[in-house]
């Protein structure tokens, strides 16, 4: 039963990796498109390993082979037929996503009709899924007319408020496939076309939320007078019906999918429709904080007793109706009137009723009207209403009293240097037709110097809101918010700008717009904005200069003197400038350091602070000095020199001026000329070399290398002279690779030795004042390679100063170690022997353990009486 099982989970882990792969998806076939009309076909992948964007190929058959369209990733992907359309930008390959895109065709053609392929490259770690996937196109006749009365839409169709009209248009295709037609009516009296109603392809009729209340009311109906005319009825036409109107029509099909593709659209302008507006009878004009006075007079042919009831409306437009309108005030028929601060009622006489407002504002204009209700007393002493009626509306219009004011922008100080303050301060002058409730606010703006003719963009640096709230610029919202640049209203009709540091980048023009702010309907609106003259920021700047000239104090000197040289800087059109000093050497090839030849040695900033930068030798730790000597002077000493100090020596100075907020601001960088410290001497020469009695060993073995140096011009004593030696591998045959430490020997005899990483050693000793031997023990596979020695020698002078000689390296010597087959085999094959042994032996035992207990039977024997024969005498 285990093996089915085991088959089982096989098959099914296999089905469900077969299953999950890469998956090429296009739309289902067939795709039936209209000649000449726009065509898109998308694909996509998914489920797929590698990167995230995808790679897509598009192919085209006619039943044939395939023929290459576009690809996304090769360009030279097109072939022959189709490199005119496709450069011509008719056939476009577009992305819509990391895996998705779509072929698009711009005018569909008969030709075109056939079969795509979407190919996908593969990307994935296994072949699984499908990589291509292909939809059938299929490209009609364009069988779709759309017409209206030419007569009709070429003059405007003039109607008046209230009146009913009707526009036609028709409608029919001869498609071969079947499709259905979708009719919609729409309006433009803006900038976009507006629908009205629409008869959907699935024939249902379909308002949109503007004329669905009157759809539903009957007063915007869509119908069909014959098979192809499709007529719009409006009746009871409003100002919202003004405007241009045209017919929609959209052919549908029924695709693969079983859903319903759009496959051409088509439309006509019918109509242009104008509607005459009734003119209003009266139009009044009152000045601004003027007071407006209306009468509404009542006729009644009654002459007995009876009261008026009048309230008086207020409309912003003359479509509201009365519900709709705003209450302003009323006198019920006992004539008592409702309470208002600004509004007042009088009755003039027994018919006439005088509203009163006193200092109207721009926000006053509109529509007034009144509305009268005549009540007359019944026998049982309550009050009936036989009539109501609503006046005319009156359009007033309240024209504004024009605010008057200058602004003058003037910097009271302005910047000279870089760094320097400026100060400008934007003040109002000459406010005439202010009224109470009337605030100022200002806006502060930039714009750059450019020398040339190109448009710059104000920026804007802040601006107040009605409430007095500053609104920050972008660009200077971080330099706001450290305090290095200060808005503030130092009084009414005065405003301020200051930059503590104004740097190069501030230069150019400012300027102020102020903006008046008046309360109107419980809100600050704004009336009027004025603009300043700009007022410019600038100063003339020179390049800076800077001059640094190094002098050497002492111009012959030995090795183991004190080397003194001075540094002299001299800088124009530089505020204030402080000094940085570095001082740097140039070294010979042979210096081993600092491969580049250059080398950083001490510091000395603008605050006068000294640092070591790149001074290694921890014998001679304070032997250079940088001191500033004026404040243009510096001095660098070096105590004690050796040979290796020899090169070309500069002083770096960089000059620095004051910056904002404390901080110092590089202005220019100088480098003085070389001063050279060469050693004339005719001392020994010293050379090294490696020698191996037997460079190539076994695994395990003993490896001796000699690092041999000898000395030639002159001769010295063993006591003054000593050795640095370091013994190095390159791990390779061609030198190609880094060379490793393996053991070092200093002067004084301390040997220092790297972690190894395998199990041989190595042991260094000095075998003779100039010979040394390296020896590495039980050699591995690891220690082959090129091997050298590294010596630096140090000599005693005359003054009993060590002179550290130039380094010094030996010719390397290939060390190959070898593999011992009989001692590498020994060993496993005691011990497979022993392991065969061992197991022969117990697999014996446990085989004569299972015979002698395990398998063992008890066979009962049938019991036989045992009876002795009788003799033939006793018988």
């Amino acid at each position: 039963m285990i093996i089915p099982f085991a088959n089982c989970l096989f098959f099914l882990f296999s089905h469900l990796a077969f299953c999950k792969g890469r998956i090429v998806r296009v739309p289902k076939s067939p795709l039936i498109r209209v000649e000449g009309t726009e065509t898109v076909i998308p694909c996509n992948v998914t489920d797929y390993d590698g990167p995230s964007e995808q790679n897509f190929d598009w192919e085209f058959s006619q039943g044939t082979d395939f023929v290459r369209i576009v690809s996304t990733w090769d360009l030279s992907f097109t072939s022959q037929q189709y490199q005119k359309r496709v450069g011509s930008g008719e056939i476009v390959l577009r992305r819509s996503s990391n895996n998705a895109v779509f072929l698009l065709i711009k005018s569909i053609q008969p030709v075109d009709e056939g079969e795509y392929k979407c190919i996908t490259p593969s990307t994935d770690a296994t072949v699984q899924g499908n990589y291509d996937a292909t939809v059938q196109v299929k490209v009609i006749a364009d069988g779709l007319t759309v017409s209206g009365s030419k007569a009709r839409s070429s003059k405007p169709r003039k109607l008046s408020e209230g009146d009913s009209f009707e526009l036609r248009c028709s409608a029919s295709t001869i498609s071969s496939e079947h499709t259905h037609l979708q009719v919609t009516w729409e309006l433009k009296n803006g900038p976009a076309w507006q629908e009205i109603l629409s008869l959907t392809y699935e024939g249902k009729f379909q308002p949109s939320p503007e004329y669905e209340e009157r759809y539903l009311s009957g007063d915007v109906r869509l119908d069909t007078v014959a098979n192809d005319i499709y007529r719009l009825s409006v009746s009871q036409a409003l100002p919202m019906d003004e405007g241009l109107y045209r017919c929609l029509v959209s052919e549908w099909v029924k695709g693969a999918d079983s859903s319903w593709q759009k496959i051409q659209e088509k439309n006509v302008e019918v109509a242009n429709v104008v509607l005459q507006q009734t003119t209003l009878p009266n139009n009044m004009s009152v000045t601004e904080r003027g007071s407006l006075d209306l009468t509404c007079n009542i006729t009644t042919d009654r002459s007995g007793i009876f009261q008026a009831q009048v309230t008086w409306y207020f409309s912003e437009s003359h479509n509201d109706t009365l519900s709709d309108a705003q209450v302003l005030l009323s006198v019920d028929r006992d004539s008592v009137v409702s309470d208002s601060p600004l509004i007042s009622l009088s009755h003039v006489d027994r018919n006439s009723y005088h509203l009163l407002m006193r200092d109207v504002g721009v926000e006053d204009s509109g529509y007034y009207f009144c509305h009268a209700a005549v009540w007359v007393p019944q026998h049982n002493g309550s009050w009936h209403k036989v009539v109501e009626k609503t006046s005319s509306l009156v359009s007033v219009v309240v024209t504004a009293l024009e605010l008057d004011y200058q602004i003058v922008l003037n910097a009271s100080k302005t910047p000279k240097f870089s760094d320097d303050p400026t100060e400008l301060e934007c003040r109002i002058m000459n406010a005439q037709n202010t009224e109470a409730k009337l605030r100022f606010t200002v806006s502060w703006y930039y714009r750059m110097h450019l020398r040339s003719d190109a448009v710059v963009t104000d920026e804007l640096l802040a601006a107040m809101d009605a409430d007095w709230t500053l609104l920050v610029g972008n660009k200077s919202r971080e330099r706001i918010q450290n305090g290095e640049i200060i808005f503030s209203k130092q009084a009414v009709d005065t405003f301020s700008l200051r930059i503590k540091w104004t740097s190069e980048a501030d230069r150019g023009d400012y300027y102020c717009i102020v903006s008046a702010w008046g309360w109107h309907h419980n809100n600050w609106v704004k009336t009027k904005d004025v603009i300043s003259t700009p007022v410019s920021v600038f100063w003339a700047t020179q390049d800076y200069t800077l001059t640094v000239e190094a002098v050497k104090l002492k111009p012959l000197f030995m090795a183991g003197h004190t080397f003194e040289m001075t540094c002299k800087v001299s800088s124009q059109n530089i505020k204030t400038p402080r000094y940085s000093v570095l001082i740097t050497a140039e070294k010979t090839l042979m210096d081993q350091s600092n491969p580049n030849g250059t080398t950083r040695i001490i510091s000395l900033n603008q605050d006068s602070v000294v640092r070591l930068e790149d001074w290694t030798d921890q014998t001679r730790v304070d032997g250079v000095v940088l001191e500033k000597v004026q404040e243009n002077e510096f001095r660098y000493r070096m105590y004690q020199t050796q040979m290796s100090d020899a090169g070309l020596y500069r002083c770096v100075v960089t000059a620095w001026s004051p910056g904002g907020g404390g901080m110092w601001r590089e202005a220019v960088n100088g480098l003085s000329n070389p001063i050279q410290i060469d050693f004339q001497t005719s001392g020994p020469v010293f050379n090294v070399s490696m020698h191996s009695d037997n460079p190539t060993v076994y695994q395990g073995e003993l490896a001796d290398l000699l690092c041999i140096v000898t000395i030639d011009r002159a001769a010295l004593e063993p006591d003054d002279m000593s050795f640095d030696v370091s013994w190095f591998a390159v791990h390779s045959f061609a030198l190609d690779r880094a060379p490793v430490l393996l053991a070092s020997l200093d002067r004084k005899g301390i040997v220092s030795q790297p972690r190894r990483n395998w199990s041989s050693d190595v042991s260094l000793e000095r075998i003779s004042p100039m010979e040394f031997r390296l020896r590495v023990h039980g050699s591995e596979d690891q220690d082959f390679g090129n091997h050298y020695c590294s010596v630096t020698p140090w000599v005693r002078s005359a003054t009993g100063v060590w002179q550290q000689e130039p380094e010094i390296k030996s010719k390397p010597i290939f060390i190959s170690v070898k593999m011992d087959v009989l001692n590498a085999l020994k060993y496993p094959l005691l011990i497979g022997i022993g392991l065969a042994t061992i197991i022969g032996l117990l697999s014996c035992l446990i085989g004569y353990c299972s015979s002698r207990w395990c398998c063992r039977k008890e066979i009962q024997e049938t019991r036989r009486e045992r009876r002795r024969l009788m003799s033939m005498e006793m018988d």
